[in-house]
């Protein structure tokens, strides 16, 4: 296993932490996931982030310091991961939207339920990542850098990135809602809606 990812990593911009996420490795007792498809959450003006509003109970990880978890229910059923970015009191993080299985085949299945092998069907989409790793909102507030828990480490380089519009944020503003600031290993199966992205070139602002 590579190293343990430090708190430095995520005190960054949101923007900059998905796109290195890409390839690196989610671990949580006997399973590890490689990271194939992250989403950027920006501070501050980002409508479609959950700090829009301002400073919540629900969104308090979130403006806590990096390197910690942020784990929300999504319309009552699936729990969504979040990594928290940037420094401290600056509401952003990282959505983990796909990953592909590194270690624990048999655990995943019988969490996810899931009988077949392909891992589009196990682990592309965030509430799969989630289930996959029997996190809940309860992890909110966690660190990732400390081992024990949910850890973060780094992993080998990738070769192509693709980029693209967020998923499921019809409700911001439209210069938000069509920001590239979806990242994905080109390399992978393992990503959701992949003719909305395009390899990336240009690293967006």
């Amino acid at each position: 296993m590579t190293e343990l990812l430090r708190q430095s990593f995520f005190a960054r911009d949101a923007l900059v932490v998905a796109r290195d996420l890409i390839g690196c490795v989610l671990v949580h007792g006997e399973v590890a996931l490689r990271i194939t498809e992250t989403e950027a959450y920006r501070h501050p003006h980002d409508t479609a982030s959950h700090c829009r509003p301002g400073f919540t109970a629900r969104t308090a990880p979130m403006w806590g310091p990096p390197g910690h978890v942020y784990v929300y229910l999504c319309y009552g059923i699936h729990s969504l991961l979040n990594l928290v970015t940037d420094d401290e009191g600056e509401g952003a993080a990282v959505l983990i939207r796909s990953a592909e299985l590194e270690r624990g085949a048999e655990i995943v299945h019988a969490r996810r339920g899931v009988r077949s092998a392909d891992e589009v069907a196990l682990l592309a989409g965030p509430g799969k990542v989630c289930a996959a790793l029997a996190l809940d909102p309860g992890f909110s507030g966690r660190s990732v850098f400390v081992p024990g828990g949910l850890e973060v480490h780094g992993g080998e380089p990738v070769r192509e990135v693709l980029v693209g519009p967020r998923v499921g944020v019809d409700y911001a503003a439209p210069l938000d809602r069509d920001a590239p600031y979806r990242f994905a290993d080109a390399g992978s199966r393992v990503v959701t809606r992949r003719r909305t992205l395009r390899p990336l070139v240009r690293f967006p602002r």
